[in-house]
């Protein structure tokens, strides 16, 4: 029987791809995926070092594995955390036997065979040549793909642990990534996720091709009914990226746009490069391009230094923008990070920074709240995407990124209707089906 192989995947969409590349290079080494860590011959944890917590939730983990996991398993660390702590995970989890950061899974498969003798290793080089082209990812959904066209970043905003753990910004070549779609359409998958730290800072090396020219010619491929792409940064939306936004048939009509803050004093202490008026005149072009907009944000309260002026300037820009949604987060310290060596007076006291959130989701969810019960009525397409949580509905989205629960069944994943939209939480949607939609043509 062949071998069996786990991967538990914390943080954002780019560990998620690349616990698809891990599974891969194990399938190809003849390893079986399993759903559960019981019983498996190799457990994987794909970590984020983002925050604090999403590490302590990663220490609470291992302790649980070692508990339920069978005598001879070998359990690795990989991705960012494992990046960021490198040989203190050996030392504090001793039934740990790899530790491996992003660019070093073409070694995982060697390490593990290694491992079965006895010994722990520990993979935390960077390499900048690194892009994982020949591998085939194992992936998790079977209607969108999540494809990574850039790693690691050069802007070292002072909170990001990101640059320290993924390396210098480099982009793939843009023939590889349309490749990788093309493959992806033939799969029958119809959405694809374009993946970067400053996704919109993309630049083929060898052809120049910039981020304008990847959209396009994403969106041309064969079958591909869907673009989307995460996380652009405000300075980095050229008129040719907003025009081929707006161009593009297959790009959909939803930026998520961090944002951090709306404080000027803050945004240069977070080196965020850009400043309150920037970011609203970023804003404003995409609008003004793009008719029907969606705008979802990151939003971080409680940064060093933050004062009742500064987070009042971020509610207010909030109010001005109108997100659909917002990512919020009270200020995480992260060892190595400039915003650590910050005085220790500008600290903001936890009560203070809890109370700041509570305003800014209620700011956040109540403007959604009021924009999508005027929603109520509308139709729109969406691509239903898997089985919802809570009883026989089934999850679809919106071009625009908005959630409806639709009743049916999984036959009905991966296919495309019109609905109408009948209730709202707030956050989410019911509705039902009018129509299927016939499929688009074939571009080209």
């Amino acid at each position: 029987m062949s071998p069996t192989v786990y991967v538990e995947t914390y943080g954002c969409q780019m560990n998620v791809s690349d616990s698809e590349l891990m599974l891969g290079t194990m399938a190809d080494h003849g390893y079986r995926a399993v759903e559960q860590p019981e019983g498996a011959d190799v457990i994987l944890v794909n970590t984020c070092a983002i925050r604090d917590h999403a590490e302590q939730r990663v220490i609470g983990r291992l302790g649980e594995l070692k508990r339920h996991m069978k005598r001879d398993a070998i359990v690795g660390v990989t991705g960012c955390m494992a990046q960021r702590l490198g040989p203190q995970l050996l030392e504090k989890a001793k039934h740990v036997s790899l530790v491996i950061g992003p660019d070093g899974y073409r070694a995982l498969p060697a390490l593990v065979e290694r491992a079965r003798s006895g010994e722990r290793s520990l993979s935390t080089s960077f390499d900048l040549e690194e892009h994982y082209e020949d591998f085939k990812p194992k992936r998790f959904d079977r209607v969108k793909a999540w494809i990574p066209v850039q790693r690691g970043c050069d802007y070292r905003c002072t909170y990001c642990i990101v640059p320290y753990t993924r390396g210098a910004e480099r982009s793939r070549r843009l023939a590889d990534v349309v490749r990788e779609v093309e493959q992806v359409a033939a799969d029958g998958m119809t959405e694809v996720v374009l993946l970067g730290q400053t996704v919109n800072s993309y630049r083929d090396g060898e052809g120049g091709g910039d981020f304008a020219d990847l959209l396009r010619a994403v969106g041309a491929v064969p079958g591909i009914r869907r673009v989307r792409f995460t996380s652009p940064h405000p300075n980095d939306f050229s008129d040719r990226v907003i025009g081929a936004i707006a161009e593009v048939d297959a790009v959909c009509e939803h930026v998520h746009l961090p944002m951090q803050s709306g404080s000027t004093r803050t945004l240069k202490r977070m080196l965020r490069r850009y400043n309150r008026e920037d970011y609203l005149a970023c804003v404003a072009r995409l609008r003004s391009a793009i008719p029907g907009l969606s705008l979802t944000t990151d939003v971080i309260v409680g940064f060093p230094g933050e004062t009742e002026e500064d987070f009042a300037e971020t509610l207010s820009a909030v109010r001005e923008v109108g997100f659909a949604d917002a990512f919020t987060f009270i200020f995480s310290p992260r060892d190595g990070t400039p915003a650590t060596r910050l005085p220790a007076e500008l600290s903001v006291p936890p009560e203070i920074a809890g109370e700041r959130m509570a305003q800014l989701l209620e700011t956040v969810r109540g403007m959604a709240r009021e924009r999508n019960l005027n929603l109520l009525g509308a139709r729109r397409e969406v691509l239903v995407e898997k089985a919802a949580r809570r009883g026989d509905l089934l999850q679809a989205r919106t071009r625009d990124f908005k959630t409806v629960l639709l009743p049916g069944d999984e036959s009905m994943i991966g296919r495309y209707y019109t609905v109408e939209l009948t209730g709202t939480t707030g956050s989410t949607f019911t509705g039902s089906i009018v129509h299927t939609r016939p499929p688009l043509p074939l571009a080209g």
